[in-house]
Formats: structure tokens, sequence, C-alpha cells
């Protein structure tokens, strides 16, 4: 029985799972919204939620805490200086996660993860310079 085990285990070792939530964390803190598959997203989250409420005390302990996910100066920056504001009234439930539907290859659930709030922002395209004579 798993009494008192939280989260699951997504046929990875710990070391694994640790480092791949790490990179789905700065993934989703750089473009706050990914897509990846519905159990990834769901156990995603719990520590999304967790960074942004770390975030909202901004204190330098919660600073360090979010170090420990989120290993980049620039993103980190990024969680006490653009994300955590967004949500001061906020109570939680930061993130929301929209189901799209089955893969194509092999059949797995799709979602996407993205916080609450999100606007969509098309990224400019770099205009091609022209040769000189």
């Amino acid at each position: 029985m798993r009494h008192n085990v939280a989260g699951k285990k997504l046929g990875r070792k710990t070391e694994h799972r640790i480092l791949m939530f790490r990179n789905l964390l700065k993934g989703l803190v750089q473009n706050e919204r990914i897509e990846t598959t519905l159990p990834k997203a769901k156990a995603l989250r719990h520590f999304a939620d967790r960074i942004i409420t770390w975030g909202k005390k901004g204190n330098l302990h919660a600073k360090r805490m979010v170090y420990r996910y989120i290993p980049n100066h620039k993103l980190v920056k990024k969680v006490f200086e653009e994300l955590a504001p967004k949500f001061m009234d906020r109570a939680g439930g930061y993130t929301r996660v929209i189901k799209l539907g089955k893969r194509d290859g092999d059949g797995a659930e799709m979602a996407l993860i993205e916080y609450v709030g999100y606007v969509f922002k098309p990224k400019k395209k770099k205009e091609k310079k022209e040769k000189g004579k």
C-alpha cells in the first residue's frame, strides 16, 4: 500500500524524475505555457504552484528555495519580478491544465499547462539583413 506516499513515479527513477521536473519548470517559467503529457502536467502543477507561492513571499529564504528547482538566475528573477506579482491577490491555483487529446504516434494523452492569465505573445520575426555592395 502507498500510505503517505505523494506524487506519481511516472516510470522513472528518482534522479531522472527530479531532473525532468526541473526542465519542465524551466520551460514553463520561460514560456509561461508548455505542452506535455497529461500525467506530467498534473504532477508539474504542484511544483509550479509552489514556486509562485515562494515568489509571493519574496524573501531570501524563498529565493533559495526556488533556486533548488530552477538553478537559473534570469528565470528566478522572472518568477519574483514578473510572475509572482500577478498572483498577489490570488490564494492558489496559479496554473491550469487543458487536455488536448491523444498524441498521434503513441496515443498518449497530451495536455497544455499554463499560468492563469497567460496572454499569447507571437514572436517577432527577424528581418533579413540586406547585403551591401
